[in-house]
């Protein structure tokens, strides 16, 4: 198969590794980014030069749905359909109680981490034929809830979590396969979103490993759930957080 990915949140942090990796194993590349232009372009032409393989940045705001249309349109044309998706897209916001939490912050944590995941899976689903995978990015915060921090966050991973289940049994007769990665804590820019760019420091001492994870180690469990080597995996979750 000739294998095109698009990697939402494709610009940096896990996107960024994920991006490197997947170039590494001969995937032509789509990366999406909402903002930050200057990482995204600097980091196809690093693809490029270094790797034979097709790569090219979208702007879209995945939130959107009108934007999501034209993003996969874009891959299109450009690359051509999607075979494989990695929704990487995610956004903290300052740390706060649910007590003090807004219906606007509650919307907008809703909007850029689930349904962002939704309509780019309907997308991708809509091209993919048998041998398409997925991978969403979820979070352990999932399982364990951020109290004081992000509950609004980990309940929308926990929504992801549930999409990644039910859509796996939806087109599992289409012998597509969608699956999620659990990072715990990891060293990205997302922690300074939250206001506490040296969280990972902080809390470490809280994981079993003793450390903070890096990029690259979550990068490597998405693609080996992209692979051929995981033909036969869907509707699970590979946890990537040092022991917790």
């Amino acid at each position: 198969m000739n294998k095109r990915v698009l990697i939402t949140g494709g610009g940096r942090g896990i996107g960024a590794a994920t991006a490197r990796h997947l170039a590494g194993q001969g995937y032509h590349l789509c990366l999406n980014y909402r903002h930050d232009k200057g990482s995204a372009e600097a980091l196809v032409a690093e693809i490029l030069a270094s790797h034979p393989v097709r790569c090219i940045a979208v702007q879209a705001d995945v939130g959107v749905e009108a934007e999501v249309v034209r993003l996969f349109e874009e891959m299109d044309a450009r690359l051509g359909p999607v075979t494989h998706l990695v929704n990487n897209a995610g956004r903290l916001q300052p740390q706060m109680r649910v007590l003090e939490m807004s219906a606007e912050r509650i919307n907008q944590t809703l909007t850029t981490n689930v349904t962002s995941c939704f309509l780019c899976c309907r997308e991708a689903v809509r091209r993919m034929t048998a041998g398409g995978a997925i991978v969403n990015v979820s979070s352990a915060a999932a399982r364990l809830g951020s109290a004081g921090e992000y509950v609004d966050y980990a309940a929308a991973k926990g929504a992801v979590d549930v999409l990644t289940r039910g859509l796996s049994l939806e087109v599992a007769a289409q012998g597509i396969r969608v699956n999620g990665v659990r990072p715990g804590f990891i060293y990205t820019d997302m922690h300074a979103d939250g206001g506490e760019p040296g969280r990972v420091d902080r809390v470490k001492g809280q994981i079993p490993l003793q450390r903070g994870g890096q990029p690259a180690e979550v990068a490597a469990a998405i693609a080996w759930l992209l692979s051929d080597e995981a033909s036969y995996v869907t509707g699970t979750f590979i946890d990537v957080a040092g022991g917790r």
